[in-house]
């Protein structure tokens, strides 16, 4: 037999073979060269990870995929708020005073989703109008008033500040509460907070002292 005919039947049995293993059936696919470039080795949202697939320890990757269900460092997904990335403690509170508020005044829409938001999580302590009159507040004590003014005074940072890490007997409401929704009730808080009074920049009308003697001297005279 010659070369050149072996070389062919060779050919011909490969490509039989070919088919065959990749055309076994309509409904499935054929075999697949790289399947974890086909197949994405997909992770559910609130499972558990699997140590021999998934590892969310950084010193223990070994053929595993590390995962630990947290964006990249320094990333902001599209239409978030810049973060806050004040740390937990005295230094980060005392800074929190520096930053503003970075949504513009509530609009009559939003006044009333954030009245809703207040009711829900704040009222129960605080009271709907702020006054420390809520139905806990009897029970848990030192609730903050509002209405009074060191809060009124309070910076903006400082009251999100609290709300986002918890302040004395309050929680954190970062897990309740958008970054969002946190600063639109900053802003909610300041409507329930009774308007500084006016300052004018009159000045009262000193008496004119040698009138007056005048006036006594005449008066005495009559």
């Amino acid at each position: 037999m010659k070369k050149n005919n072996i070389i062919t039947i060779l050919a011909l049995v490969a490509t039989g073979i070919i088919v065959m293993t990749g055309c076994d059936s309509k409904r499935q696919p054929g075999k697949i060269y790289m399947p974890d470039m086909a197949y994405s080795r997909a992770l559910e949202t609130y499972s558990l990870l699997n140590d021999t697939v998934f590892t969310n320890n950084p010193d223990n990757l070994g053929h595993e995929i590390f995962y630990n269900r947290k964006p990249v460092e320094g990333t902001i997904k599209v239409g978030d708020l810049f973060p806050f990335t004040l740390p937990f403690d005295s230094i980060g509170y005392k800074l929190s005073a520096e930053v503003k508020n970075p949504l513009p005044p509530l609009e009559k829409k939003d006044l009333a989703e954030t009245a809703r938001l207040f009711n829900i999580n704040c009222a129960i302590c605080h009271g709907a109008t702020g006054t420390a009159n809520g139905p806990l507040s009897s029970k848990i004590g030192a609730i903050a008033n509002f209405t009074m003014p060191q809060y009124i005074a309070m910076a903006d940072g400082t009251m999100f500040y609290s709300i986002n890490y918890g302040r004395n007997n309050m929680g954190s409401y970062a897990s309740q509460l958008s970054k969002k929704q946190r600063w639109m009730l900053v802003h909610y808080i300041r409507t329930l907070q009774p308007k500084a009074a006016a300052v004018t920049d009159a000045k009262p009308a000193k008496s004119d002292s040698t009138m007056a003697k005048k006036d006594t001297v005449n008066t005495k005279k009559a």
